[in-house]
């Protein structure tokens, strides 16, 4: 096939996502009935807000792939609807929390809750939705994956933290960022898979641990390509402004790998412009400057895609299927989005 007669990258995205929601129908109306049911309360602002962030959409990338594993081990059930329930709910938590962190304005193309309803409510509500995550997690009545999921909202916090704690660091070497986004983005990915296949039962018990590989490596994968988007994607993209991470003076990768590919000049750029105190509002376009220059940007979306591969790798031990094979195009979707 010709470059020309190719599909468009954005249409490659909408097909490969569409067509899992489409094979997900009937559990995504389940789950999307479980979100509405459980999010409700006596209290208005509780509803108010849970609903103004839970229906501005996503994509439900996170209980998508809960079901999905499931369907991969023989098939989903209630109980794995109650758990894409709880995986959504803890994400939308986080967010809810993460935006009063991070003092963003924008999330998913809408103002940040935090700004309609104050900071309080926002964490006071993201407290809520963990509780009735965890509600859910009970009723399934498997105390294993009720430790999957309560472990990874642990690890998720401690992600959150330690990226709080690095913020501004001049020198944060790979490492301690791949540390901070398996924490903080794929401990859930991880979460969700895992606990997806235990759902299905005994076959999903054999597959738990690949399905878990796979959740890991593809949340790397998605974050790192979310962090490269920072610096040159679009908002209707990333649904947040360009330029947050960079405002917040947090080093991700691009930054990374820009700054120890640059100069002394470049370097010192880099050690100014992530100090809060003396960044200008020219130095975003500067650094967008400088990823590109200097190969950063196509550096980072490798290494995103290298875990892909890594994730789509797991997959093998799984009887092919076409869950198998959704999850395994899901993989590419993450990567696809850079371009």
């Amino acid at each position: 096939m010709t470059a020309s007669a190719q599909p468009s990258n954005a249409d490659q995205i909408g097909s490969i996502v569409e067509r899992l929601q489409g094979m997900l129908e009937g559990d995504l109306a389940a789950t999307e009935k479980l979100l509405s049911e459980r999010a409700a309360s006596p209290v208005p602002v509780i509803p108010n807000l849970s609903g103004y962030i839970v229906s501005a959409g996503g994509k439900r990338l996170r209980p998508m792939i809960t079901l999905a594993a499931a369907h991969a081990c023989g098939g989903a059930n209630h109980g794995t609807h109650a758990l894409a329930t709880a995986v959504e709910f803890i994400h939308t938590a986080t967010l809810l929390h993460d935006d009063v962190v991070d003092d963003s304005d924008l999330r998913r193309g809408k103002q940040a809750a935090k700004n309609v309803w104050g900071n309080n409510a926002s964490i006071l509500v993201g407290d809520f939705l963990f509780a009735r995550a965890f509600t859910l997690m009970v009723e399934t009545g498997k105390i294993s994956i009720l430790k999957i999921l309560s472990d990874a909202s642990s690890v998720i916090a401690e992600g959150e933290v330690r990226q709080l704690a690095a913020a501004g660091r001049k020198d944060l070497p790979t490492e301690e960022y791949l540390a901070i986004i398996e924490a903080k983005t794929a401990a859930l990915f991880e979460a969700a898979a895992r606990a997806g296949a235990l759902s299905a039962g005994d076959a999903g018990v054999q597959h738990a641990e690949a399905l878990a590989a796979y959740g890991k490596n593809l949340g790397l994968a998605f974050q790192i390509v979310d962090d490269a988007l920072d610096y040159g994607g679009t908002t209707s993209v990333i649904g947040k402004a360009v330029g947050d991470d960079f405002r917040e003076g947090k080093s991700t990768l691009p930054t990374i790998i820009a700054r120890r590919r640059g100069s002394d000049e470049d370097i010192a750029f880099w050690d100014r412009a992530l100090d809060l105190e003396q960044q200008t509002d020219a130095d975003l376009a500067h650094a967008i400057h400088l990823i590109r220059s200097t190969g950063a940007a196509e550096a980072t979306i490798a290494e995103a895609k290298a875990y892909a591969d890594l994730a789509k790798s797991a997959l093998r031990t799984l009887p092919e299927s076409q869950w198998t094979k959704a999850l395994s195009d899901l993989a590419d979707f993450c990567v696809s989005r850079a371009h």
